[in-house]
């Protein structure tokens, strides 16, 4: 199998509002598993970051319960398999190491032979969460969680799926069934990925909780929310596990000033008419409300200069 280059990141890396309108669903798409992770140029950024947040943050971005061993295991042998196999050139197997050369890391998986689901987490830039079933449905039972999106990995663990998305409107009544149906049908011959956005004044990858405060939002308006209000994306996969039959849930985080839709300009419109046909209950959620006006304001003229043109 030749090995696959690294990707080279476009900006935006996903338009996943190409509709102009809001329809809350999974939006899942069949997944070939050569393409199961997108290793790209900040391939090399990203682990260092994630080296750092599990030095200075390790019980913030990494949990695990007792019982998800074997399925960890499975995990890191499945990721390892897959990186050798694709992108042998970013990581060295050796003896039992594995060597990020260019970074000067090592790590020895007898190390983690606890957890390896952290050493998992440590070789690609994807943060990982490990669902097992059970009789509430599928709970958190493991994950290396490094960028995660205005959520805290202690307040998920051990939780089931209707009580890691209750933030989200309108999830229990049109969503949880559905989400619980397509779990209990994944099958490890048809994994998927999808795709989840978000607005934020934000651009840091590691976003548990909001970190900018209500004087600076205050400073957006529609001259400078181009480049001050940035579209985040989360490209996500699901796989069954063959050996557990638990579940992979990968996640991938692109960060994106909202001014980089300029290559595409329809992209100006129909974000435009996503958020105005956003119920206000899901504007707070995807962190619109708050600079909405500007926004808005900011969507609008630039569109119509482009018509102009």
């Amino acid at each position: 199998m030749a090995l696959k280059k690294l990707i080279s990141r476009k900006t935006p890396a996903y338009i996943p509002f190409q509709s102009g309108r809001f329809r809350l669903s999974m939006g899942i798409v069949s997944l070939t598993l050569d393409n199961w992770l997108e290793p790209d140029d900040f391939f090399y950024k990203e682990l260092m970051e994630k080296d750092s947040l599990l030095t200075s943050k390790y019980d913030e971005v990494f949990q695990a319960r007792g019982g998800s061993q074997t399925a960890q295991h499975e995990v890191l042998n499945l990721l390892i398999d897959h990186m050798n196999e694709y992108h042998s050139d970013l990581l060295r197997f050796c003896g039992g190491n594995i060597f990020i050369d260019k970074l000067a890391l090592s790590f020895a998986t007898e190390k983690y032979r606890k957890n390896p689901i952290d050493l998992a987490g440590r070789i690609v830039q994807e943060d990982l969460c490990l669902m097992a079933p059970g009789s509430n449905g599928y709970t958190l039972e493991a994950a290396s969680l490094c960028f995660p999106s205005r959520w805290r990995l202690l307040d998920k663990i051990g939780r089931p799926l209707i009580d890691i998305h209750s933030p989200v409107p309108d999830y229990k009544n049109k969503l949880s069934r559905p989400v619980d149906r397509f779990f209990d049908k994944l099958t490890v011959e048809k994994p998927v990925w999808r795709v989840n956005w978000s607005l934020t004044d934000d651009p840091d990858l590691y976003q548990p909780v909001r970190k900018t405060g209500i004087a600076s939002i205050k400073t957006i308006n529609s001259n400078n929310a181009g480049d001050r209000v940035f579209l985040r994306c989360e490209r996500q996969t699901l796989r069954r596990l063959p050996k557990t039959g638990w579940i992979l849930f990968t996640i991938k985080t692109y960060v994106d000033k909202v001014s980089a839709l300029k290559l595409q300009p329809q992209s100006f419109l129909d974000l435009a008419t996503l958020v105005r046909d956003l119920s206000p209950s899901m504007q707070q959620y995807k962190n619109i409300a708050p600079y909405k006006k500007a926004l808005l304001g900011y969507l609008d003229q630039t569109y119509q200069g482009f018509e102009l043109v």
